[in-house]
Order: C-alpha cells, then structure tokens, then sequence
C-alpha cells in the first residue's frame, strides 16, 4: 500500500461517475465540490465522510463511489 504525503503526487486521475455497481480502483478522492462522499472499501464496508472541505484529498482505497454521495466534481487518483 502506497504511503501518502503531500509530495506525493497521483500517477493517474479521473472524473468520477457515482454508482453504486461501477468497480473502480482508486486510491485516494480529491473533492471539488460541496456535499457528502459514500465509498465502499476493497473489504466490502460502506463509509461516509460528512462535509469534507473542497479542495481536500481523501487517502481511501475504495472499489465503489456510491449513488448516495452528494459532493460534486470529484475526481479518483491513482498513486
């Protein structure tokens, strides 16, 4: 597992489209826009993360962005 510091840098980003059944592979979410951000985790847990401020990066692997999330512009990174 990659370790996170700010000068690490993603090797590949890409806008995310909310789903619940799309598997992606991220490894971390940058946040643009206002709202909630649901994930489910490679061991199958659901988290929320309530309000992050826009412009924060969430260092969380995750397989799903789910329907339920309601921040906007978000964009999946690959370290």
């Amino acid at each position: 597992m990659p370790v996170y510091s700010q000068a690490s840098s993603a090797n590949n980003g890409a806008a995310i489209v909310k789903s619940d059944s799309t598997v992606v592979a991220f490894d971390a979410i940058y946040v643009g826009g206002a709202g909630d951000v649901v994930v489910k985790t490679y061991a199958g847990d659901t988290l929320t993360f309530t309000a992050p401020p826009v412009g924060t990066i969430i260092p969380i692997r995750c397989n799903r962005v789910m329907a339920a999330t309601t921040a906007t512009l978000l964009v999946g990174l690959s370290y």
